[in-house]
């Protein structure tokens, strides 16, 4: 088993950054790919970005591509998602999500409780 506890969301300005973490627990942490996904009212669950379990490779979502950087710190337990020039349309619930080989998608094994962004314009 996985535990996943995200934080870092909150609100902010149009333009504006966010650092959200995810720290984990249970199972071996460095195998696990790790990957953030995201829920706004009204719309289905979305893949915003994933990472491997060294972190030598990331992918990210077209419209999160060069403004978000996910990383992680297996020293620590905790993945990161940077999120820069935010825009009102990445207001969402925001999860933590890990699986044992990388998700592109939202079918992720495990799951956090989710952390709220909001973006003002």
């Amino acid at each position: 088993q996985v535990q996943l506890v995200e934080s870092g969301g909150g609100l902010v300005q149009a333009g504006g950054s966010l650092r959200l973490s995810c720290a984990a627990s249970g199972r071996t942490f460095t195998s696990y790919p790790m990957g953030w996904c995201r829920q706004a009212p009204g719309k289905e669950r979305e893949f915003v970005a994933a990472i491997s379990g060294t972190g030598g490779n990331t992918y990210y979502a077209d419209s999160v591509k060069g403004r978000f950087t996910i990383s992680r710190d297996n020293a620590k337990n905790t993945v990161y998602l940077q999120m820069n020039s935010l825009k009102p349309e990445d207001t969402a619930v925001y999860y933590c999500a890990a699986a044992p080989v990388v998700v592109l998608t939202t079918l992720w094994d495990y799951w956090g409780q989710g952390t709220q962004v909001t973006v003002s314009s």
